[in-house]
């Protein structure tokens, strides 16, 4: 069933308002805020959907809406894991080739096994196996939420370039190689073992996996030729060009899903196959991308669909033996044992993640998004509605649905607290260093000398140093602040201020040249004693722009 005219306009109304609104603060969004556009998306399509607004009900489409997911994520992710594989560094999967075997075999089987028990400890009527098929969907990491991690501001200046490629290329390959899990649960739930494993080898592996690899680098180094031909000889313009990527991930999706073939992973192959050379990414790099504009169409589309299309009701729901309390342990579950523990056991393996930092950071962010919304769909079409596995069936939809949701918000806003997180820090290291008293009361300054050396009884501060008094001799590598033991004169009035003395190089108000220790002493003034004084040593090799602010 079509949906009628005025249903559709509504669609089209709220998602062009959504990013012509979104478009107009994007900058403050993304650099600012460090908000990504799926969460955004996501807000909005609960907003205007059944549960809220009511403007977007898919369930008034007609009966296929598994179908329409299915397709709608497929496209999105076809489109994404293309453009993962060309934005990766020159033969990045070869170079790379042992940290990627890592991240795609142990690292996954270890997190479809550990979801699974987290499912089936968690989720009433399901057995392990059906824990499995459930996990499944969710074992692969999302490549539009990873892309939205690894870029921008916040990855730029704070995520090695060395992670940032690696979560890439690892979402946008798993992405592919969740078939080979999902269907091993359902094979061996359909059948005897013996069948399931026969045919999950030459079915699934072989002519699956296998072969889409052998056709997406065939097509890549194809197009490359192609289009490296067309363009020595100026007979492609700038905007073809530009596009040829999305082009040929629509071409690779179609013809690799007509001979039933793993047409995700064909994409992703035959994005690295193309810019194997990195001939096609220095070539669009900083220049217009038609490409990115449509990743930003179809991701914002996608999410505000997911959104819209949100079980609620299911999420408690006594027949499916469903409660929030379950979903919510679930989800705490899943996304801190699903992936991190064994990224950081195997890290030492992976030459891509130098430190355990990098290890923690590529554990945690293992994002669950559009693919697990496109396998649920592709478990649910494997489970009759009255079948043996109707309860599983049933519950597929609210448990994908609130991982996805789940993700979203972690994933999504916990950039913007470790930013929050590190503002507080340092507002507290600043307000902790020019702090006005110490816990006695007494101020923190630096006693005035004369031209001999002789304490007069004053101090300076931050606020009487004229101008011309307001100079420091060069910093040594070590320093000290000080504060006097005793005060000729009523101490000034308390306010913020840090001094510093440099060993044997004082320099005085009149004379700003420093003290030689060297020099013959002035005799007239060899009984004076120094002043007395404690002192506190900071290491000036730290990072540290609080000291330049009293300076």
């Amino acid at each position: 069933m079509i949906p009628n005219v005025e249903t559709i306009s509504i669609v089209y109304s709220i998602l062009g308002g959504l990013i012509i609104i979104y478009g107009l603060c994007s900058l403050f969004v993304k650099e600012r805020l460090y908000l990504s556009e799926a969460i955004v998306a996501v807000t909005i399509g609960i907003i205007f959907g059944p549960v809220c607004a009511n403007f977007i009900n898919v369930g008034d489409w007609g009966g296929e809406e598994v179908e329409l997911s299915r397709q709608f994520a497929r496209l999105a992710i076809g489109i994404q894991v293309m453009a993962a594989g060309v934005y990766l560094p020159k033969a990045y999967l070869r170079t790379e080739f042992r940290s990627m075997m890592v991240m795609l075999i142990p690292v996954m089987i270890v997190m479809w096994l550990v979801s699974g028990l987290c499912v089936w400890a968690m989720v009433p009527g399901v057995n392990y196996l059906e824990s499995l098929v459930i996990a499944a969907c969710f074992t692969p990491t999302d490549p539009i939420l990873a892309n939205s991690i690894v870029q921008g501001k916040f990855a730029e200046k704070r995520v090695p370039v060395n992670v940032r490629n690696l979560i890439l290329a690892e979402s946008g390959a798993n992405d592919g190689l969740g078939f080979p899990f999902l269907y091993l649960a359902i094979y061996l739930l359909q059948m005897p073992i013996g069948g399931a494993i026969g045919k999950w080898a030459y079915y699934i592996m072989a002519y699956d996996i296998l072969f889409s690899v052998v056709i997406g680098f065939i097509v890549g180094y194809v197009a490359r030729k192609l289009l490296k031909f067309a363009e020595e000889r100026k007979l492609i313009d700038k905007e073809s060009f530009l596009v040829f990527a999305v082009a040929l991930s629509l071409f690779i999706m179609g013809t690799v899903s007509l001979i039933g073939s793993d047409d995700l992973l064909a994409c992703f192959i035959a994005g690295n196959s193309f810019t194997w050379d990195d001939w096609f990414r220095l070539e669009t790099h900083n220049k217009s991308q038609i490409s990115e504009v449509l990743d930003l169409l179809l991701n914002l589309s996608i999410f505000v669909y997911i959104g819209a299309t949100m079980p609620w009701a299911d999420f408690q729901n006594i027949d499916l033996q469903l409660t929030v309390w379950r979903l919510v342990v679930l989800a705490i579950l899943v996304l801190l044992l699903r992936r991190l523990p064994i990224v950081v056991a195997l890290y030492k393996i992976v030459p891509a993640i130098r430190t355990w930092r990098e290890a923690l950071f590529c554990g945690f962010f293992g994002p669950i998004g559009v693919g697990a919304l496109y396998y649920y769909t592709e478990a649910i079409m494997n489970f009759e509605v009255d079948g043996p596995h109707a309860h599983t069936r049933a519950v597929l939809p609210p448990i994908i649905y609130f991982m996805i949701l789940s993700s979203v918000i972690v994933h999504g806003i916990t950039i913007p607290l470790f930013h929050i997180g590190t503002f507080a820090s340092r507002t507290l290291t600043r307000t902790s260093i020019s702090s006005s008293s110490n816990n006695n009361g007494n101020v923190f300054r630096l006693p005035r000398f004369n031209r001999q050396g002789q304490d007069t009884g004053e101090n300076y501060s931050h606020g009487n140093l004229s101008e011309k008094e307001n100079y420091l001799s060069p910093l040594p590598g070590d320093f000290t602040l000080t504060k006097p033991e005793t005060a000729a004169s009523p101490p000034p009035p308390r306010q913020t201020a840090i001094t510093i003395v440099v060993p044997d190089q004082t320099t005085t108000v009149n004379n700003p040249e420093p003290f030689n220790s060297e020099k013959k002493p002035d005799t007239k003034h060899d009984n004076t004693p120094p002043p007395s004084h404690s002192t506190l040593h900071y290491n000036s090799s730290d990072d540290d722009d609080d000291i330049d602010e009293y300076i």
